[in-house]
């Protein structure tokens, strides 16, 4: 007679993960480059001395924002497929984009992590367009999983917060095309596409962190057999 044990988690922890682990290793990778004397110390929230591919460019900066982002993405990937699984059970049309747009998520934001730090014209082009197309496929995914909550009406929990870092994505994007096509100083253009770079971190923390408290509210459980 076969028997098969099973084992009950919360699933609130992967989307945690996905918002705690990119903002530790972002911070904490500039502050490695910061001693290591590898790139200027001050506010970067504020002065814009350094985007966040600089930060983590060199030395043991780099080998831990590569160790650690990674993994993210496929903590990334795993989440957004449990959001696909967790709204399709809600609402009949539920997200069936959102397993693609979390995997393409996903796939750039590695394809970044993996180049980060190589040196030649092809590589940095890598890197920019990673960077930009994990932003991008993030954000269809953040609106393919409001779409989905807006059909069980704008009161279920964790949808207006939803809403709200969908606005400010949107508010961060308008901002960067604003700057880039209004200032001619390069310094100054720099500072501020350094500045958004890093505000748009913490929206995409907020964005898994909304995530995780409505799983956890709602008492989300996987079950491993």
């Amino acid at each position: 007679m076969n028997t098969r044990a099973a084992m009950s988690v919360p699933l609130w922890p992967l989307p945690m993960l996905a918002a705690v682990l990119p903002l530790a290793v972002g911070h904490l990778s500039w502050w490695l480059s910061v001693h290591a004397g590898l790139i200027p110390d001050c506010n970067l929230y504020w002065d814009g001395c350094v985007s966040i591919s600089r930060a983590a460019r060199y030395g043991l900066g780099n080998h831990l924002f590569r160790l650690v982002m990674l993994p993210c993405a496929t903590v990334q990937v795993l989440c957004w497929l449990a959001a696909a699984l967790w709204l399709r059970r809600r609402t009949p049309a539920g997200a069936r984009l959102l397993p693609w747009l979390g995997l393409l998520a996903g796939l750039f934001l590695a394809l970044y992590a993996t180049f980060l730090g190589t040196d030649g014209r092809a590589y940095e082009a890598m890197r920019r367009y990673g960077i930009s197309l994990y932003f991008a496929f993030t954000y269809f995914a953040l609106l393919a999983t409001l779409h989905a909550l807006s059909q069980m009406g704008p009161k279920v929990p964790g949808y207006r917060s939803l809403l709200v870092v969908a606005l400010g994505f949107m508010a961060l994007g308008v901002a960067s095309v604003t700057v880039r096509y209004t200032l001619s100083d390069p310094a100054l253009l720099d500072r501020w596409e350094n500045v958004l770079e890093w505000h748009l971190g913490l929206w995409l923390t907020a964005m898994f962190a909304v995530l995780a408290w409505r799983w956890w509210r709602e008492g989300l459980r996987v079950t491993l057999v």
